[in-house]
């Protein structure tokens, strides 16, 4: 039976940093795959409209290539959810799940260096509050290369994954989906390279018996 699934990120190209792989692989299950982007991912670099409506673009190619349905926008201040109170965050999300009952959701690891990250993290978390008749989806947090890796030791949960999804059969879409996103690439051994995700998706793979993987921590299940 096809499922719902939701990838709520902050910044268009950490759904196919963080979880191409399986959005490729709930797609050609049939699964219904929507992504919603907090930000323009664009602002705080002090571009325009121009490189705004390019990265959208980019965006756009990413979810055909990855079969996820077109990506709706939000317009919270890139690089600075930090400065919107969360209940504000909290209702976008609501109103973008609003009236469906999703089964799975991905996003942010709530210990990112990248305080959209984070934000977008906690925002999902109160938006799927445990509440009687609520939706209660099976929560996935991803990595996002040259993010997850780059916080330092703090108060936060470190990224320590227990949930694997094997990618080896759909990997190409993914670096495909990044491919998309060449002008957010960079050369190795950058974190963001197509060699260094090559090389993630192989070591986590590897972890788990497989030949390349996606890791994620489970927040919430409800069985």
């Amino acid at each position: 039976m096809s499922r719902l699934v939701l990838v709520i990120a902050a910044h268009a190209d950490d759904e196919a940093l963080g979880c191409g792989g399986a959005m490729a692989r709930h797609a050609s299950a049939g699964d219904r795959v929507e992504t919603v982007f907090m930000t323009d991912g664009v602002g705080s670099r002090g571009e325009g409209a121009e490189d705004a409506r390019a990265r959208r673009a980019m965006a756009e190619n990413a979810a055909r290539i990855l079969g996820s349905a077109p990506p709706v926008f939000g317009a919270f201040p890139d690089n600075a959810m930090d400065s919107v109170p969360l209940l504000a965050v909290a209702q976008f999300v609501e109103g973008f799940v609003a009236g469906r009952r999703p089964d799975v959701v991905y996003t942010h690891h709530l210990g990112d260096l990248n305080v959209d990250h984070r934000v977008t993290g906690a925002a999902v978390m109160t938006c799927f509050r445990p509440q009687p008749g609520r939706a209660a989806p099976t929560i996935l947090s991803f990595e996002v290369a040259s993010s997850t890796e780059w916080q330092a030791p703090t108060a936060a949960a470190p990224f320590v994954p227990n949930w694997f999804q094997d990618v080896g059969d759909v990997f190409d879409r993914k670096l495909a989906a990044l491919d998309a996103y060449a002008r957010e690439m960079r050369e190795a051994p950058h974190p963001r390279s197509r060699e260094s995700i090559a090389a993630l998706a192989a070591w986590r793979g590897a972890s788990c018996g497989l030949t390349r993987a996606e890791a994620f921590m489970l927040l919430r299940r409800i069985g």
